[in-house]
């Protein structure tokens, strides 16, 4: 029962986190309080979208750049696709982030890419219809990633490597003392030299402290069966980003289930209890899909496939949280990434390796860092 770290969630970057440290020797345990994959986080509903021309901050385009090597690399050992490079349209008014931001990227960091008006960008992709307006980077590299068999294989090389891997299994509290940690679960108590929080969205029951600097929200995706399905499979349908007056929007082409994806930021920014049950989609949740693919995809206003609820769980500023806790170096904080994390599992994996195990990284993470939210009290 004595580990070198225990993995508190093992979601997307639990997962990963499990895998890299097992298969750098270390005696690893994951505990999960639900299953393995599960529909209650953040990283069900087939897949998630993954880009290099990333307008949120400069900070992140080169942990990118790492991302897309180890899912090239996790698939390899797997034998299993998990990435797909569809391209990836990043759009919106000239002066806005979504498009000035990504342009901003790609000039920095020399990533290639196509900038096209919307008549263009029609002429190209003809499901687009978006407003004269908007300006739209075309990036080759955007895509997405399969995130449910993402946390299969990093589990599976985890298991492989030797990692001890617990479902069904709640956390119910830690003490840290003398350079060490004990887990209590409602299974059994577990001691380790080291302890992870990736619990997501019940970040706040290992970090009471943090609580309110996190926020889970509830999401939507819809996945509606396209008027003329060649035109939303690929090559001619990349996944996209758009920012338009009803918001900001992301979508993605038919691929798994039948269906092109479709979902809003922040769908109707209604912030909920991690334990409390996730509302199931209604008409009202499907009325904000819709009345976006009417004006912009309408060749795409077909009949609904599919409805899901996940979770974002937003910090204040919506970077993510990568640092050790203040009040006990012995207790490693990585959750959570505000909607927009999960393409980023394997190169968190190994940053939270590189921790445990040397207590430095080469890849910068200050961006991350917990005392830029002022949390106060953190008390385990």
């Amino acid at each position: 029962m004595h580990y070198d770290a225990i993995i508190v969630g093992v979601g997307g970057m639990g997962s990963a986190a499990c895998s890299h440290l097992a298969r750098r020797g270390q005696r690893v345990l994951g505990l999960e309080q639900f299953d393995i994959p599960n529909t209650k986080g953040s990283s069900h509903g087939v897949n998630r979208i993954i880009r290099r021309s990333y307008y949120e901050h400069p900070s992140y385009v080169p942990l990118l750049g790492r991302a897309y090597a180890l899912w090239r690399e996790l698939q390899a050992k797997v034998g299993e696709q998990l990435l797909w490079v569809t391209g990836g349209v990043d759009a919106g008014p000239a002066n806005h982030p979504t498009f000035r931001d990504s342009l901003a990227a790609c000039l920095t960091y020399g990533l290639p890419h196509v900038v096209l008006d919307a008549t263009e960008l029609r002429r190209r992709f003809p499901a687009y219809r978006l407003p004269p307006e908007t300006m739209a980077l075309v990036q080759p590299e955007g895509g997405f990633v399969a995130s449910e068999r993402g946390i299969v294989a990093h589990v599976a090389t985890a298991l492989a490597a030797g990692a001890d891997i617990r479902a069904r299994e709640t956390m119910q509290g830690w003490t840290a003392r003398g350079g060490r940690v004990e887990v209590r679960t409602d299974r059994g108590t577990y001691d380790a030299g080291q302890l992870v929080l990736c619990a997501g969205a019940w970040i706040g029951s290992g970090a009471p402290g943090l609580a309110a600097s996190f926020v889970p929200e509830r999401q939507v995706l819809g996945w509606f069966q396209p008027r003329r399905p060649e035109w939303f499979a690929t090559p001619r349908f990349p996944v996209f980003n758009v920012t338009v007056e009803e918001g900001d929007y992301y979508g993605f082409p038919v691929h798994g289930v039948p269906g092109f994806k479709l979902g809003r930021h922040h769908h109707l920014h209604e912030a909920v209890a991690p334990d409390a049950p996730l509302r199931e989609p209604d008409r009202r949740d499907e009325r904000v899909l819709r009345d976006f693919m009417r004006r912009y995809f309408p060749d795409g206003d077909g009949a609904t496939m599919a409805l899901q609820a996940c979770l974002y769980t937003n910090t204040t500023d919506e970077h993510f949280v990568i640092d050790r806790h203040p009040d006990h170096a012995e207790v490693l904080i990585a959750s959570p990434c505000s909607g927009h994390g999960y393409k980023f599992c394997p190169v968190i994996g190994e940053i939270l390796a590189d921790l445990v195990m040397t207590g430095w990284t080469r890849h910068d993470i200050s961006l991350f860092r917990i005392d830029r939210l002022k949390a106060v009290g953190i008390a385990d």
